[in-house]
């Protein structure tokens, strides 16, 4: 993590120094040799003759605009170490607060998940009679592009921050889908929705919220739908006791260090937040790592 907070890998260059790396990232030179050894160690460089270079894992996930999305992680190193303070208060004592590069970074390794995961989700779902998805929280928008991807007649919506709608406007520019693909900036809890949806997309939301603000989100998302539309919700999926799958657990420990009032829900949370929405037909859709809970209005 401290490699990838300085930037070791992409200031190596076609391989380099210990000394012409710490003068380029202007670091202690005794210190980093220090660290570029026990890099060395770990197989993520190699030295030969005094110079070091990176391994082909090394450049390939730690350098230039892939260590944009290892830098998440650093951040989340961050955090967890505050968890022993989170645990006496009972929320977050972090500063949630991006900046411009943590926002990058959050997006960046969100998109990397989110890429890998939407086919999969595209297929569970079926939207192909879809022709009118409320994306809330799309981020990169990499969802509503593999939507949009699979049924040509689709239009989606993304409702973002302002921030993550401008990385979001060069994934769907990538894409070619700018037509088809528009964006709203605003919050999900306070920003008027609008209406004549008939998909709403929640994926990876609800642990960011408590359950009352849960309870608000899903209200409003069911006032945006219309009669027969449905709702798709992604997450970590907790068991009856909580205590299991244990990605699941700790990921509620990811929201305790990092949100004010986030966790973990079981399946039997969401649905309860579902039906007082008003939703009916609720199901419960496993994907390995992630769920899908579905409901109709």
């Amino acid at each position: 993590m401290t490699a990838v907070e300085l930037d070791i890998f992409t200031n190596l260059g076609e391989g380099s120094t210990s000394a012409e790396v710490a003068r380029r990232i202007q670091t202690d030179p005794r210190a980093t040799e220090m660290l570029l050894n026990a890099l060395v160690s770990l197989e993520l460089l190699r030295k030969e003759n005094g110079r070091y270079f990176n391994s082909d894992l090394a450049a390939q996930h730690l350098t230039g605009g892939s260590r944009m999305a290892m830098m998440h992680q650093v951040h989340l190193w961050h955090r967890w170490s505050t968890l022993t303070d989170c645990v006496r208060k009972g929320t977050s004592v972090s500063e949630r607060k991006r900046d411009e590069a943590g926002t990058e970074a959050f997006i960046a390794a969100m998109h990397r998940n989110a890429s890998e995961r939407a086919a999969v989700v595209v297929c569970a779902v079926d939207a192909s009679k879809s022709r009118n998805l409320l994306d809330l929280g799309g981020g990169s928008g990499a969802y509503s592009i593999a939507f949009a991807q699979a049924n040509p007649h689709l239009r989606a919506t993304i409702l973002d921050g302002e921030p993550v709608l401008k990385i979001a406007a060069r994934h769907i520019a990538q894409a070619e889908l700018s037509t088809r693909i528009s964006t709203k900036a605003g919050d999900m809890l306070t920003t008027d929705l609008g209406s004549g949806f008939d998909l709403v997309l929640l994926s990876q939301i609800l642990h960011m919220f408590s359950p009352e603000e849960n309870r608000r989100v899903l209200q409003r998302a069911y006032d945006a739908l219309d009669h027969g539309g449905r709702i798709v919700i992604q997450e970590f999926i907790l068991d009856p006791d909580k205590t299991s799958p244990r990605w699941a657990v700790f990921f509620s420990l990811n929201m305790l260090v990092g949100t004010s009032g986030g966790s973990s829900y079981s399946a039997e949370e969401i649905q309860a937040f579902l039906v007082n929405a008003g939703f009916r037909n609720i199901q419960h859709v496993k994907l390995g790592q992630t769920g899908l809970m579905v409901g109709e209005k």
